[in-house]
């Protein structure tokens, strides 16, 4: 049977078990767990939280060695070659680089361990301690897996720390836990370098990048450490081998610092046995992993427990890890040179995370290249897309059978090989999932797009949607090594007595429960809490409500609601999800005042959108920022939210009275989001305060 054959088939077998999913499945039970009143549930398929799918295994160390004894021949990490690089100069003469990347070459499980073994070996050579701290400050690839896997054999704490961060919360997290190594990418040991004067405890800096690059960039102005490629580390430990010194599952593993969307980034402690249970509870959950060797796209920031959780599990299935950017993901990327291969298409992936924010880029991307083709094109595409959703509603008369190999063969196939065309599995996390877009990347991909909702405070564990369940805009049941529990918020007006649904706060309790906050022992009294069982909970802050089937769905945050001047609750990051949809918003931030009875908003302007609408309409402008500006733009861009509101059935005063158009985008360079694209809202506040204060005259 070919695999062409095979990939046809998969979005049918799909659809079937979306026709055969019983909507009252018992997803999650109710469960005495005692200590604070709430509501708690738990997965139906285990009466005690899992802690380690395997005997005998109880850290990341040991598991990885096990897997690559065991997959010793099977691809585990690989990375695009890179042919050319070249600059394109635009009509406006902003100057963009190009990249022309060749074929994956890839490392197997039983290579990618030797290079593991001899880098911490390099590490002790070096004479790095095992109580010191290490930093990895480097966008995802696969030098920073195997420094990950290193250090673990060495027990040495690592620190986790975004590319995007800022110098001040760079600062900050370097000096909190007195990192003497930093190991780093070409581009990051620049900022490394203009901030040298403040780190107190710095000794050696290890670059990613070839040598020349690094030792370059030191000349231009280093500080009183050394420096050293990666190679060359894994050469000096390749020729001095040291025996490994492994970690107990109670040792902190990582200490993950957030991306600081409010203030400076709070380093969350986590033990090898706390990200074990998280990886352990996703291979119960997941159909057929490692049942064939599954490729996965690895984009999104290793830094962030959802990309780390993710590399482990992968890696545990004995899958492969192909390595990319969300710079070169699909053909259209902006730095693919064009006519040549994005990440996706070379590689092909069955695999991929994703937050919601490229989810809707991809859905939005897609309608508007339909919109722009017209005719006879557009009218199958709808027509498929109806028949399809028909079906995946429960109709009989929607499209089954025959029918859907014909619309994949003939609509959807273009739409899948964006992302290579063999996607079998595709999870949300990171932030709520609008409900269209879910819906809409069900179709389109033919693959179930599930989402899971957990934090860097629960290594990412918490909740997992199961593959059959048809329904959108709620987070699954409780992962098997978590309790989830609501408590009441009177103040919110949540309660778990509430019909037909209790609500409330969600309380995250098992295994997967971190440590605390490092050095701040106030904050992490606040939060975390053991109970007469000596269980670990964690007080999220978010509100959530539970359905019939146990399944979970977020509908609040505490920290999003504001109490207006006639005394409604308005829930900031509940609005924002539904305009978001408006096909003329790239982002938004909605902003209230409790000394007024409306609120406002900033939207950062799609500008293809909103271009394209000016030229129909044979508006005169001179550059995206004057189009902006223009009173018809704002009406245009203003109605559109009232119309997503309405479908989403807002209340009056949960609908921008005044909204200001932003023409330039919110990157993490800007600072204005984290490297998640959560936005940030202190600092956009800030940032637009003057903005926001005309807005309310």
């Amino acid at each position: 049977m070919s695999a062409y054959f095979v990939g046809l088939l998969v979005p049918l077998v799909f659809t079937l078990l979306f026709r055969n999913a019983k909507s009252g499945k018992k997803r999650g039970l109710p469960v005495d767990v005692g200590g604070e009143p709430g509501y708690a549930i738990r997965n139906r398929r285990f009466t005690s939280p899992v802690k380690s799918a395997w005997e005998g295994i109880s850290t990341l160390a040991e598991l990885f060695e096990q897997l690559c004894k065991q997959h010793q021949d099977k691809h585990l990490l690989g990375t695009r070659k890179l042919i050319s690089r070249e600059t394109e100069v635009t009509a406006d003469g902003r100057s963009f680089e190009k990249v022309h990347l060749g074929d994956y070459e890839w490392l197997t499980y039983g290579k990618t361990f030797e290079v593991v073994c001899s880098f911490a070996s390099g590490l002790a050579q070096l004479g790095h301690k095992r109580e010191e701290r290490a930093a990895i400050f480097a966008d995802t690839r696969e030098e920073w897996f195997i420094a990950l896997q290193a250090c673990f054999r060495r027990n040495i704490t690592v620190v986790t720390i975004y590319a995007s961060l800022g110098e001040k919360a760079l600062c900050h997290s370097l000096n909190e836990t007195e990192v003497t190594t930093v190991i780093c990418g070409h581009k990051e040991l620049k900022k490394i370098i203009d901030i040298s004067g403040q780190l107190d405890t710095l000794k050696r800096v290890i670059c990613m990048d070839d040598s020349t690059l690094c030792n370059a960039s030191l000349a231009e102005g280093g500080g009183s450490w050394t420096i050293t490629s990666f190679s060359d580390v894994e050469k000096l430990g390749r020729e001095n081998p040291v025996d490994a010194d492994l970690p107990l599952s109670a040792d902190i593993a990582v200490i993950m610092y957030t991306s600081g969307s409010t203030g400076l980034p709070k380093g969350v402690m986590m033990t090898h046995g706390n990200v074990l249970a998280t990886v352990s509870a996703v291979m119960t959950i997941v159909p057929g992993l490692g049942k064939v060797q599954d490729v996965y796209l690895a984009y999104l920031p290793m830094a962030h427990i959802l990309e780390l959780a993710a590399e482990n599990v992968v890696a545990a299935i004995g899958g492969a890890i192909g390595y990319g950017s969300p710079l070169t993901l699909t053909d259209t990327s902006s730095r693919i040179k064009r006519g040549t291969k994005g990440d996706a298409s070379a590689l092909v992936p069955t695999v991929m995370t994703a937050v919601p924010a490229i989810l809707d880029r991809v859905r939005d991307g897609v309608r508007k290249k339909v919109e722009a083709k017209g005719g006879l094109a557009k009218k199958l595409f709808d027509l498929a897309y109806a028949r399809r959703l028909s079906a995946i509603n429960g109709s009989w008369f929607g499209a089954w059978g025959l029918e859907i190999l014909l619309w994949n063969f003939l609509v959807f196939r273009k739409v899948r090989a964006i992302l290579g065309g063999r996607i079998r599995f595709l999870l949300s996390g990171g932030a709520p999932l609008s409900g269209d877009t879910q819906r809409f990347i069900n179709i389109c991909l033919g693959a179930p797009i599930v989402q899971g909702y957990g934090l860097t405070e629960s290594c990412a564990g918490g909740t997992f949607s199961e593959y059959d369940d048809t329904s959108v805009g709620r987070v699954g049941a409780p992962l098997p090594c978590s309790f989830i529990k609501l408590i009441n918020w009177p103040e919110g007006g949540y309660l778990t007595s509430d019909k037909p649904m209790p609500r409330g706060e969600i309380v995250i309790g098992g295994p997967n429960v971190t440590v605390g906050y490092f050095k701040n022992e106030e904050k992490t009294n606040e939060v975390y809490k053991v109970d007469e069982r000596g269980m670990r909970w964690f007080y999220t802050g978010d509100i959530g409500q539970f359905h019939a089937d146990g399944c979970l769905e977020i509908i609040d945050r505490k920290k999003d609601i504001v109490k207006l001047q006639h005394g409604e609750y308005l829930s900031l990051g509940k609005v924002e999800a539904a305009l978001i949809v408006s096909p003329y918003v790239d982002n938004i931030m909605l902003h209230a005042n409790p000394f007024h009875n409306y609120c406002v908003a900033l939207v950062v302007a799609s500008q293809l959108a909103v271009e394209d609408w000016a030229l129909k309409q044979g508006i005169a402008f001179i550059d995206f920022s004057d189009l902006c500006q223009k009173e018809e733009t704002v009406k245009e861009v203003h109605a559109s939210l009232v119309k997503a509101a309405k479908q989403a059935r807002l209340e009056k005063f949960e609908i921008p009275a005044k909204i200001k158009l932003l023409p330039d985008a919110w990157t993490p360079e800007t600072g204005l989001v984290t490297a998640a694209l959560k936005i940030k809202r202190d600092v956009i506040r800030k940032t637009f305060s003057e903005d926001l204060a005309r807005l309310y005259t």
